[in-house]
């Protein structure tokens, strides 16, 4: 592959997605970004022209096969049928909530743009890659997908398949000379935290509802600490300009630590540190411990 690509990046509308199209086109890449949002399209589209950036925007919905169709056509005519040097599979969000009570309609929500929606765009630009036997597929997945954090089971588990999912791909796309590479973000600083929590009010007559209170907060309080975009657009940058691209890039490499701490703590250990992290200790959801029996008995008419 040669020093400058022909990239497309989905959800490049805002946070991870916006950074890593115009880093990669400051590195003297060809962009092409894409995303739902118009109107942020084309503020992105003007700020690349003001730095005499290549970059071309596209609208795309990785949900809507229509519109996957149509970005293929558009990525021939713009690349002269050559297709994509590397594709970013960027888009992506999380809804937090209590696991048990998060409906069929938010999980498939969630599943389709996540899993469904990466695969389907993969499959649409692969074909090209695979015949010309050089590609790249870049997948953004998380640290949260190789730890499940309490309320995130429903995006955790989005973030597993993906990890299932390119792991196969990397295996199997090999031999027609197609690298497969995850980006592991932890903690990042975009508008992913406001989407997370913004459907919490729907919980409060839940017996998670004092809990997701605190978690609300703590969520907040966590953002301090996080990383800024560019820490993954550099990843990604590194993942789309080496050689031999490594299968993983967790960044910020501190990230490393919470995943050692995984590995070498009991179960037993590891699980009490998440229910105190997520206030779900009988103290915190206001839970009477004790037998059926050893309650008090009801008033007579009550």
């Amino acid at each position: 592959m040669s020093s400058s690509k022909i990239v497309l990046v989905t959800g490049a509308t805002a946070g991870i997605g916006r950074m890593s199209a115009l880093h990669l086109a400051r590195q003297g890449h060809h962009v092409i970004a894409t995303g739902r949002k118009l109107e942020e399209l084309t503020k992105l589209a003007a700020e690349a022209a003001a730095e005499h950036l290549r970059v071309d925007t596209l609208p795309l919905d990785v949900t809507s096969d229509d519109s996957i169709r149509a970005a293929v056509a558009a990525v021939d005519k713009l690349t002269a049928n050559h297709g994509l040097d590397v594709l970013v599979n960027n888009a992506g969000f999380g809804v937090l909530g209590p696991t048990s009570d998060i409906t069929d309609a938010e999980m498939r929500r969630q599943y389709e743009t996540n899993v469904f929606g990466l695969m389907a765009v993969t499959r649409a630009f692969l074909p090209r890659m695979r015949d010309r036997r050089a590609g790249r597929i870049v997948n953004v997945s998380s640290v949260g997908g190789r730890m499940t954090l309490p309320f995130f089971g429903v995006y955790n588990s989005t973030k597993y398949a993906v990890e299932s999912l390119s792991d196969a791909l990397r295996y199997e796309l090999r031999a027609f000379g197609v690298d497969v590479v995850l980006i592991e973000p932890g903690v990042i600083r975009t508008n992913f935290e406001s989407t997370a929590v913004s459907n919490l009010e729907q919980f409060k007559g839940s017996v998670y509802g004092p809990s997701m209170l605190k978690v609300d907060d703590l969520s907040k309080k966590l953002d301090r600490f996080a990383s800024e975009p560019i820490v993954i657009a550099r990843a990604i940058a590194k993942a789309v300009r080496v050689r031999r691209p490594a299968a993983r890039y967790v960044a910020p490499r501190s990230t490393y630590f919470i995943l050692v701490l995984q590995a070498v703590l009991p179960t037993s250990m590891w699980d009490w540190s998440m229910r105190k992290m997520g206030f779900l200790t009988p103290h915190a959801l206001q839970v009477d411990t004790r037998a059926p029996s050893q309650l008090p008995a009801a008033a007579p008419g009550s």
